[in-house]
């Protein structure tokens, strides 16, 4: 059968023919196994990903966890700071108490002190003031006394001369 323009169709069914079986044998032979090899992978890399994606959730899970954590302690920490400065402002009240105390007695010994001594020399001055009118007075009756003497005898020794 010769066809015109020289076209054989036996000719052209063969290269058909040819192109089937190249075509499925390429298919076979590379394309399917780089598809497959393609989608292991892709499977390879997705795997990956959401294990990436699962491990980033852990990681934002012990974040938000350990910002608790440093939250709780930084309300520790001024809880404590706060007990301690009560405590420290406490301990200055009573120390200022415990002054004015000890205060207030050095100015009650002081006043007992000051009233002992104002007594003592007010007892003291009272002594020296009887001891100073004995002496004067005994002196003065001493001297008139004397002076009597005096005169007495002088008179007897002026009658005798």
């Amino acid at each position: 059968m010769n066809i015109p323009l020289n076209i054989d169709w036996q000719q052209i069914l063969l290269h058909w023919m040819n192109l089937a079986i190249l075509t499925g044998g390429l298919y076979f032979l590379l394309y399917k196994p780089v598809k497959q090899f393609m989608e292991k992978r892709e499977a390879h890399y997705r795997n990956l990903e959401e294990e990436a994606a699962g491990k980033l959730r852990e990681a934002e899970k012990l974040k938000d966890a350990y910002q608790e954590k440093l939250d709780g302690a930084e309300e520790e920490i001024r809880q404590a700071r706060a007990k301690a400065q009560a405590a420290v402002q406490q301990s200055v009240e009573e120390q200022m108490l415990q002054a004015r105390q000890i205060v207030a007695k050095a100015k009650e010994e002081a006043a007992s002190s000051r009233e002992q001594i104002i007594k003592e020399s007010q007892r003291e001055l009272r002594e020296l003031t009887v001891a100073a009118v004995k002496k004067l007075t005994v002196k003065a009756d001493t001297d008139i006394f004397d002076q009597f003497l005096d005169l007495a005898e002088g008179g007897k020794s002026h009658e005798d001369h």
